[in-house]
């Protein structure tokens, strides 16, 4: 499985290196899961501005995705008030949907 997942994370790795430099997006808005990470990553080191979208499905606990943006997300919101004790430079918009 292990090895499956990290073969999968490498494709995606590329292939987001790959739409980055053809379409020079200068901000990426996400709501995340395993798969935006690469694209967040290599946005970051390339000059976009990172806006983050914590899910609305977690109303207390972070997701994993969530606490590895957070770190260098230029913007980062969250649809529960809750969540602004995880996050607490966090923007608090309710539910975006």
């Amino acid at each position: 499985y292990m090895f499956k997942y990290i073969c999968k994370v490498t494709l995606n790795t590329l292939k987001s290196l790959g739409i980055f430099l053809k379409v020079r997006p200068k901000a990426i808005v996400t709501t995340g899961a395993h798969t935006a990470m690469p694209m967040c990553i290599i946005g970051k080191l390339l000059g976009a501005k990172i806006i983050f979208i914590e899910t609305y499905a977690n109303v207390y606990a972070p997701t994993g995705t969530g606490r590895f943006v957070y770190k260098f997300a230029d913007k980062f919101i969250v649809q529960w008030e809750e969540m602004k004790e995880v996050y607490e430079d966090s923007i608090y918009l309710g539910g975006v949907f």
